[in-house]
């Protein structure tokens, strides 16, 4: 049974009456009584604290860099200038910012995670232009298909069928190819000029000076902190930086975007279209629920007992994160939504809410968007690598670590590691779970008290579907796609 909205009034106390400041921010935690689908207000049901610009600054800085990703993606095969990536990533900001990342999470559901940037779909893009797919009825599809599995509360269904081995095993791996993917960004973009060292000796640091906060018991600063070290150490080392976008609004006519001859030159989408990118937009959809079962679990390591109301809804996740997708689609703009994992891991390690880090991102991300400026610095390699490791990566390991320390874990985990590097995160996923609660693999007194649609039925199904999916787009190495249409 839900508090009512006053209860969080009647229960919060001023920082000052607590020993620390922990202790404030870990009874904050314990007392927010958040309303699903209803308005909550500032200092009525939640506080803003100054703890929140940490992962508002680390979701800003993940959300440029994300968008500017997938559209680049998008446009480099469709022959679009960088001057058209830019303006749509300013576009994308606005949208995520003034319709959905204030507006729910920071407003009508606090529970519902940020919707931020699918990264993990990013390398298929260009099979997917080159097939005949077009960015709105990607995003179309993909706000269908996300938007009937939150309804139906499949995603929660298949994250409580993931043991702590098998998610264990997955937040390692992402962590590690995440850490390992921008050591050797930082290292391309230093040796570009000549000046490899500037990225050892800024990696060093941010080492050094991670060991230092985790010792000191503040690893929550570790993004601004490690931002601006990053910064610093390069500038001081003569590493070449400029400011190149200037202030501005964004073209915000859906006309404009999606006209023959004007925005992605591609006009509306046809049958065909549809047809296309299909596959891709059910292996969006199924990757969201190992994602965000990752993003939970690292709630769960890092908040307090009796936290658990301010835990993400991984259902009322997907439902906002289709929504975005739709809308952000059907407006001209390029991204591909999941939850914003930038945002949720430093708000949890700080140990904040989602609604008051909402309301700094949103704030946050309409600044870049329009001034402009904010956007070259992010996207600066040694800010943004040094944000993303400390902040992002070496949490995830962290966390899986700590879930496959007790039991039979460490099989499950070995197997999604393994599985997960011969072909994807989404494969290695649905196979161990599968393996898992059969009970061939991790602990078979689990699998005996799942029944038989949790043992088998549902994951059977899961990973059938999944394999199918990838079979026919050609995900699996060495064997070319069925589908001729994906063979190119």
């Amino acid at each position: 049974m839900s508090q009512d909205s006053s209860s969080y009034q009647e229960l919060h106390k001023p920082s000052g009456s607590f020993e620390t400041r922990d202790d404030y921010l870990n009874h904050e935690l314990q007392i927010l009584s958040p309303k699903r689908w209803r308005p909550n207000i500032p200092l009525k049901d939640y506080r803003i604290e100054w703890e929140d610009f940490i992962p508002g600054m680390a979701a800003t800085i993940g959300k440029i860099v994300m968008v500017a990703a997938v559209v680049g993606a998008f446009a480099a095969p469709l022959d679009l200038s960088p001057e058209f990536v830019i303006e749509n990533v300013r576009f994308e900001l606005l949208i995520a910012a003034v319709l959905f990342v204030v507006l729910i999470s920071g407003f009508l559901n606090p529970t519902a995670n940020l919707a931020g940037t699918h990264g993990p779909l990013l390398p298929l893009v260009p099979l997917m232009v080159a097939s005949g797919g077009h960015p709105m009825a990607l995003g179309l599809l993909i706000g269908v298909f996300g938007f009937l599995l939150g309804i139906t509360k499949g995603g929660s269904l298949l994250a409580r069928l993931t043991s702590n081995g098998v998610c264990g095993g997955l937040l390692l791996y992402l962590g590690f190819i995440g850490i390992t993917g921008q050591v050797k960004k930082l290292f391309a973009w230093a040796e570009g000029f000549d000046m490899g060292y500037v990225a050892f000796v800024v990696l060093v640091a941010t080492i050094i000076m991670y060991a230092w906060l985790e010792h000191i018991k503040k690893r929550w600063l570790a993004i601004p902190l490690g931002a601006v070290m990053a910064a610093v150490l390069a500038l001081a080392l003569g590493a070449p930086f400029e400011f190149s976008t200037t202030p501005g609004i964004p073209n915000l006519n859906p006309a404009y975007w999606w006209g023959e001859h004007t925005g992605w030159q591609l006009g509306l989408p046809d049958w065909s279209n549809f047809v296309a990118v299909l596959p891709f937009a059910v292996l969006a959809v199924a990757m969201w629920s190992p994602d965000f079962l990752g993003q939970q679990v690292f709630q769960k390591l890092s908040y307090p007992k009796n936290s658990e109301k301010a835990y993400m809804n991984i259902d009322d996740t997907m439902i906002a994160a289709s929504t975005r997708q739709a809308v952000g689609s059907a407006l001209g703009g390029g991204n591909i939504a999941s939850s914003w994992g930038t945002y949720i891991i430093p708000a949890s390690i700080a140990r904040r809410p989602i609604p008051g880090g909402a309301i700094i991102t949103g704030v946050l991300c309409v600044i870049a968007a329009i001034w402009g400026y904010p956007m070259d610095l992010a996207i600066w390699p040694p800010v943004l690598c040094v944000a993303l490791i400390v902040g992002v990566f070496l949490p995830l390991m962290e966390a899986g670590m700590q879930m496959t320390r007790e039991g039979k874990t460490t099989q499950s985990a070995a197997l999604v590691v393994i599985s997960s590097v011969l072909v994807n995160p989404v494969f290695g996923w649905s196979f161990t779970m599968l393996l898992d609660n059969l009970g061939i693999v991790g602990c078979k007194d689990r699998a005996l008290d799942l029944g038989k649609a949790g043992r088998w039925l549902i994951p059977g199904i899961t990973f059938i579907v999944l394999c199918t999916v990838m079979a026919l787009i050609g995900m699996f190495p060495g064997v070319p796609a069925i589908m001729d249409t994906f063979r190119v």
